[in-house]
């Protein structure tokens, strides 16, 4: 029998990747095209969608003809996808404006002018925090702001969702993705009404919303053709990157707890019924009809690592910038870093949060600010669990995906900070897996989400130090202790 091969094509905000994955978890072959990100006034993160969409055909390409994939061996190709972008589309299926990215904070005016009530309230009913990453919000600014593209646009898609319309003529919106929007009632499985006419649309001008195992078929012949694949090869529409990320990594039962570190990052917990926080400090975003997935996102993770690089004017790659951080001890001789860069979303939910090092002084050297940044990402992410924890209880187990995970030395600081052993699988594609395997589960091949815990290679486990573990527990005391102060002049 020959190989039977199944694609998770991931639209990343940096970049598309396509991975080919046997049906047992082992990548056969990846490839990745990278996305540009402009950033033309302060605030403002815009890509071009038909770029994205070029982005795909080539990485399925490459990645059909690199792992040499020949007729009948293909089962199918599943999309995870970055959340929250937006984009207008004119009556004839154009782009008539930038894709507007998570990252963009231009709405950043209108969520203020809410009051603390109407921000509960709008997040009691969708689970998706008030804030500028939402589609929510910024067609909130477009109305207000009389924006041209949104008067002129038939259509609101995101980026996957304009892809699959390029493809397949089909606008279709699974359930994660349509949550992520803020525009979405869970208890409903509908766009929310009274959201609806906040912002001016008709819920025609949106997608259809479908479960993630829905299948497409009958791929343009354009596309089939430069792509090398036969038009009949099914897709599925598979769903966000989060959701998918955990799944992928085999955190899907109670009490498993998946961390992504990425350009941004994540911690986020599977549950099967849909609740929020007191504090607004979590989402609660869809998978399927009736499932969940309950967690923080950090608009700081390697994004972070990449400026002190630069800032830093560090020459060498990725690996040997982290490891420098190892020639300082833990805590980085009293510097606490806030990593807030790009302000930030949980724990803090604040647009207008900055990063900051406090503790400077004249002892202080290159491995000092690399290690504290390092501990500033994590510390970051500790606290947004630490928020998780109260909201679903206590993780039993702790999965990493991401371009992070790759680094021991920080997978080791990780561990420390959250005392937690730490489970890595052999792919750091969690997310492309997660969707593969949402395309096996729809067209029979494996018979649960559940399933895809004996079909995910793991590496060994990596064990907190204890000694540094106790070390930690001051270290995030005075964090916190800065965090708190710093954020009265934000």
């Amino acid at each position: 029998m020959g190989r039977q091969l199944v694609i998770g094509i991931d639209l990343g905000t940096t970049s598309v990747k396509a991975c080919a994955f046997q049906t047992d978890g082992h990548v056969i072959a990846e490839v990745e095209e990278m996305n540009k990100t402009e950033y033309p006034k302060q605030g403002y993160a815009e890509q071009d969608v038909e770029h994205i969409e070029r982005s795909s055909v080539l990485a399925l390409k490459r990645l059909i003809q690199e792992a040499n994939i020949m007729e009948g061996e293909l089962l199918a190709i599943s999309f995870s996808a970055a959340m929250h972008s937006i984009v207008c589309i004119n009556e004839l299926g154009t782009p008539i404006s930038p894709l507007l990215t998570w990252a963009d904070g231009r709405s950043a005016e209108q969520v203020k002018a809410l009051t603390d009530e109407e921000r509960r309230h709008y997040y009691e009913i969708t689970g998706t925090p008030v804030h500028p990453m939402t589609p929510f919000t910024k067609l909130l600014w477009m109305k207000e702001t009389n924006y041209a593209p949104y008067l002129e646009a038939t259509y609101f898609m995101s980026a996957k969702e304009y892809i699959i319309y390029k493809w397949f003529g089909k606008r279709m919106i699974d359930y994660a993705m349509a949550s992520a929007t803020g525009l979405f009632n869970p208890n409903t499985l509908q766009w929310e009404p009274t959201l609806l006419q906040l912002t001016n649309i008709i819920s025609d001008q949106l997608s259809a919303i479908v479960e993630p195992t829905t299948i497409l078929t009958e791929l343009c012949s354009d596309v089939a053709i430069e792509v090398g694949i036969s038009a009949t090869v099914p897709f599925v529409i598979g769903s966000a990157d989060g959701q998918l990320a955990n799944l992928g990594s085999g955190a899907i039962l109670p009490g498993e707890v998946a961390i992504s570190v990425g350009t941004s990052g994540a911690i986020r917990q599977f549950t099967s019924s849909f609740q929020v926080s007191a504090t607004q400090s979590t989402f609660c975003y869809s998978f399927s009809s009736d499932s969940f997935i309950v967690g923080g996102p950090t608009n700081n993770g390697g994004v972070v690592l990449q400026w002190a690089k630069d800032l830093l004017q560090y020459e060498g790659d990725f690996a040997a910038f982290i490891s420098e951080s190892e020639k300082s001890e833990i805590g980085s001789e009293g510097l606490v870093f806030l990593p807030y860069l790009n302000g930030e979303r949980a724990p803090l939910w604040d647009q207008a949060a900055k990063g900051n090092f406090y503790g400077l002084s004249i002892s202080h050297r290159r491995e000092h600010l690399i290690r504290a940044v390092l501990e500033g990402i994590t510390l970051n992410l500790y606290q947004i669990g630490n928020a998780l924890e109260q909201s679903i209880g206590p993780a039993s187990k702790v999965f990493v995906n991401g371009g992070l995970s790759r680094s021991p030395v920080w997978l080791q600081m990780l561990a420390d900070i959250f005392n937690a052993e730490i489970y890595v699988s052999e792919s750091h594609n969690g997310a492309a897996w997660g969707a593969s395997w949402t395309a096996l589960v729809a067209l029979g091949y494996a018979s649960s989400f559940e399933d895809i815990k004996n079909y995910t290679p793991m590496n060994e486990p990596v064990v907190p130090i204890t000694e540094n573990s106790e070390k930690y527990k001051a270290i995030f005391e005075k964090y916190i202790s800065v965090q708190q102060v710093v954020a009265q002049l934000f």
